[in-house]
Parts: C-alpha cells; sequence; structure tokens
C-alpha cells in the first residue's frame, strides 16, 4: 500500500539563541539551535502527532486553508 504524502507550512523564526518552527495547519511548534534542526525537529513532532494523535483531535486541529501573507 503506497504511503500518502501530505505537505504542511513551517514557519521558522529566530528566537534568542535559537529558532523557533512552527506548522499552523496543526498549531504544533518545536525549536533548535539551528533552522535546519528546528525544522527537522517540527518534522518529527508532526509525524508523532500524525502517528499517535486520535482521528478526532488530528481532525479537529488540522485546518484546511492558511494563508500567508506579507505587508
Amino acid at each position: 500500500m503506497p504511503t500518502i504524502k501530505q505537505r504542511f507550512t513551517v514557519i521558522i523564526e529566530k528566537e534568542d539563541n535559537g529558532y523557533v518552527s512552527l506548522c499552523p495547519e496543526l498549531d504544533i511548534a518545536s525549536q533548535g539551535d539551528s533552522i535546519e534542526e528546528a525544522k527537522d525537529n517540527l518534522k518529527e513532532a508532526i509525524e508523532l502527532f500524525l502517528e499517535f494523535g486520535s482521528p478526532s483531535e488530528i481532525k479537529n486541529r488540522l485546518k484546511s486553508e492558511i494563508f500567508i501573507m506579507y505587508h
């Protein structure tokens, strides 16, 4: 059975001595000492949530429309 790939938005922000990463579709955040580490840690947090979260929790948290705007 093929694996279905889902793409999520990743927002990474410099904070103090590290970086904070956020997935707005699932409202999941993580952090790291570098941009790459913050991204990798967020990916792992998303994978764990999707693997172990209940279907109802995933459905309640998943936002289908995210708008990123610059002003």
